[in-house]
């Protein structure tokens, strides 16, 4: 990719596409509204062409094998790691723990109902009992909670058009294409720019951060401010997997691991860090009993679900090859704006926008031909 630092978007906070025109008092049908043609986000998803589809490579994957469920079915979870430049220092920790077989014998500790699961090494807080960690590790420092991606906003544009489909501002004429931060900053609002092979939109954020969009196929969240450093930070929304942490200044090794499994818990964007999403067999994790004890974790060793092991993708035989829906793709414009303004048959109206952490980006099975 070449600009892996720009906030791929096909849009989010930009999705703020106005709704449909209302027909008018003689147009309106007697009866009930005549169905659409438009197409639902899974039929452009299923539409889309082998070309807009990004590969995953085995090794960008953490496979965790739960113990069997009660019936002896087999449980595996698949977990996608963020690309550079996002927390890599914890990813590289990571890489070692699943190398050193560190979490074969943990388990799945505290399952918080409508929050996350976490799994790791039970007796981690007893420095008597605790498992010891490989040698190598890195202390991550907080500053990685984000990362800057001024080397791609700071580059010349290649091209600039408006989008306006994407948003309820009327378009304003560019005179100059944008080469410096401030210049980027002055354009924000009811665009959508292109920068070589990503797209970028530049419109308003959320509640919790003033940009937001998509990097290499991940929602994110960013700021640019004048004369300042711009930065970037991955989004937590449901399936995303981040490192356990006691209190600050503490930043967690990646040896205590966590999954969202209720309403995205965005107020921990930029607090905690981010490592993956959950890609295939969530199933496994959203189901687990509930801890009874505080904050979800569980009371005893019985109600724990042991962990058989974790591996990279690339050590783990007949692993499936993955694949997402690039999010510098048509066919990822299209299914971001089918999510924030549903026209299929379904839908009486459009709601005019989405949740960011409401366009899961696409992730399938490599197809067999």
């Amino acid at each position: 990719m070449k600009h892996p630092f720009l906030l791929s978007v096909a849009l989010l906070a930009s999705c703020n596409a106005a709704p449909a025109p209302a027909p008018t008092k003689e147009s309106a049908p007697a009866a009930a509204p005549a169905k659409t043609s438009a197409l639902a986000p899974t039929e452009i998803v299923a539409a889309a062409p082998a070309a807009d589809w990004a590969a995953i490579a085995p090794s960008d994957l953490l496979v965790m094998d739960l113990a069997p469920d009660a019936k002896g079915a087999a449980r595996r979870v698949v977990i996608q790691l963020l690309p550079a430049p996002f927390s890599q220092g914890w990813i590289g920790n990571i890489r070692k723990l699943a190398a050193a077989k560190w979490w074969d014998g943990t388990s799945v500790n505290r399952v918080q109902d409508g929050y996350v699961v976490q799994w790791g090494d039970p007796d981690g807080e007893d420095k008597a009992k605790a498992k010891p960690l490989p040698a190598g590790l890195k202390v991550v420092p907080q500053g990685d909670y984000e990362s800057s991606y001024v080397q791609a906003v700071t580059k010349p544009f290649k091209e600039f058009r408006p989008w306006p489909q994407l948003s309820q501002r009327d378009p304003q004429p560019v005179k100059s294409q944008p080469k410096t931060v401030d210049e980027f900053a002055d354009l924000l609002g009811g665009t959508m720019d292109k920068v070589g092979d990503s797209i970028a939109t530049a419109r308003l954020g959320d509640g919790y951060a003033p940009i937001i969009g998509f990097s290499s196929g991940f929602p994110v969240g960013a700021e640019l401010k004048p004369k300042e450093d711009p930065r970037a930070w991955p989004i937590h929304c449901y399936g995303t997997v981040g490192v356990g942490r006691d209190y600050p200044p503490d930043t967690g090794s990646g040896a205590e691991l966590y999954a969202v499994i209720g309403q995205a818990p965005r107020q921990l964007d930029r607090n905690i860090a981010v490592v993956g999403r959950v890609i295939e067999g969530m199933e496994y994790l959203s189901s687990l009993p509930r801890g009874t004890g505080d904050i979800g974790f569980y009371k005893t060793a019985e109600e724990r679900t042991p962990i058989h092991s974790i591996r990279i993708g690339s050590d783990v035989a007949g692993l499936p090859r993955y694949e997402f829906l690039s999010t510098e793709s048509k066919s990822f414009a299209s299914y971001a704006d089918a999510r924030a303004n549903r026209r299929d048959s379904f839908y009486i109206r459009p709601a005019g926008g989405v949740d960011i952490c409401n366009v899961p980006v696409p992730v399938r099975r490599v197809p067999k031909h």
